[in-house]
């Protein structure tokens, strides 16, 4: 899928990840959410835990399904890095690292997850994932636009917002697009909606703080988060390191056709999580972000994904399919760019079965 495909009918690509997500509300009290478990397509695929296959060298790998590599490395974040976007498991920012690196690198990444879910994902599969070398942390976006989320929530208060709040709160998964208008309901359905509560509507317009304020706890969330990881990875002999994922706002200052058409598109339907991230789109208050998270941070290394990527070779193309979410060729060059900076590349490899996106 390119990000000039902006017909009302969704893509196969589209579909599949839409179907994925949806499946989401299924979920276990005591366990920290991410997907559902076992899910199986030509897009992708997920082990017993719900975390997403990655691949090296030919071979599948994840948290449940290590095999015998004796050191693995860790991408870390939401659905950029978990790569909703991607064309197949073997797309995914993740997988091009494993190619580009000749080493295996897990995929522990949650849509919607903030920098403390993020961690805890990472607490509570610890013991499964033996000697840790990179731990990168690809993220950021959740947790602005968290700090949104819960300001909403706290305006639908009272007992008769509780189906309310968990429908809105289940609209905000990372990744999700506006929905077609629901089918008609059947007989029996409107019976007992009509004997029922009336149901609540949410709110036209949000009563948000100024982004400022949002992306200023935002940042420190991160920023403390991080320490927590570099104190947990101080005995081990792992490398830590944080990059602020990309925003197509805070990456461009001008758009490709098809990323321009996509924008158009999402501007005239907006999904409910980029309603999330109104007032954030402005630069100056992105590089006050990111410096915010790096002082919040040290001694942690932070890099800004959205400084970095123009230095690729194929940034004039089309990357992104949304805000924040980006294509094959994207994720291509999100990795090779993480791999130049960390100084990751190794010459010589096991060569994967599936050749990859090469940048021109």
């Amino acid at each position: 899928m390119t990000a000039t495909d902006t017909s009302t009918s969704p893509s196969p690509l589209q579909q599949d990840y839409q179907r994925f997500l949806l499946l989401g509300s299924r979920r276990a009290p005591h366990t920290v959410h991410v997907h559902e478990t076992g899910y199986r397509s030509g897009t992708i695929n997920t082990d017993a835990l719900g975390l997403r296959y990655s691949h090296c060298a030919g071979k599948r790998f994840s948290a449940a399904e290590r095999g015998g590599a004796s050191r693995i490395n860790l991408l870390v974040g939401g659905s950029t890095a978990l790569g909703i976007g991607a064309s197949s498991d073997e797309h995914t920012v993740a997988s091009h690292l494993s190619m580009l690196t000749g080493e295996v690198w897990l995929n522990l990444a949650g849509c919607g997850l903030n920098a403390s879910q993020e961690l805890l994902l990472f607490l509570t599969h610890q013991h499964r994932l033996g000697q840790l070398g990179h731990v990168v942390v690809l993220s950021g976006l959740n947790s602005l636009a968290h700090e949104a989320l819960y300001e909403v929530l706290a305006s639908l208060n009272g007992p008769q917002h509780a189906k309310a709040y968990q429908d809105f709160l289940n609209s905000f998964s990372e990744g999700m697009q506006p929905t077609a208008a629901p089918r008609r309901q059947s007989l029996w359905q409107r019976i007992g909606q009509a004997l029922g509560a009336p149901p609540v509507a949410t709110p036209a317009t949000w009563p948000l703080s100024p982004p400022e304020k949002r992306l200023a706890r935002a940042a420190d969330n991160i920023g403390r988060t991080l320490r927590q990881w570099d104190r947990l990875l101080a005995d081990s002999h792992s490398t830590l390191t944080f990059i602020l994922q990309p925003l197509l706002h805070w990456c461009r200052d001008s758009l490709p056709a098809g990323e321009q058409a996509m924008l158009d598109a999402l501007q005239r339907q907006p999904a409910n999580f980029d309603r999330l991230l109104d007032g954030a789109f402005d630069s100056q208050l992105h590089s006050a972000f990111f410096r915010r998270i790096k002082s919040q941070a040290d001694p942690v290394p932070c890099y800004d994904m959205n400084c970095m990527l123009s230095s690729s070779p194929v940034f004039g193309a089309d990357l992104f399919i949304d805000r924040l979410h980006l294509n094959d060729l994207g994720n291509n060059a999100l990795a090779k760019v993480i791999t130049a900076k960390l100084g990751l590349a190794q010459e010589k490899h096991s060569q994967r079965k599936v050749t990859p996106i090469k940048l021109v």
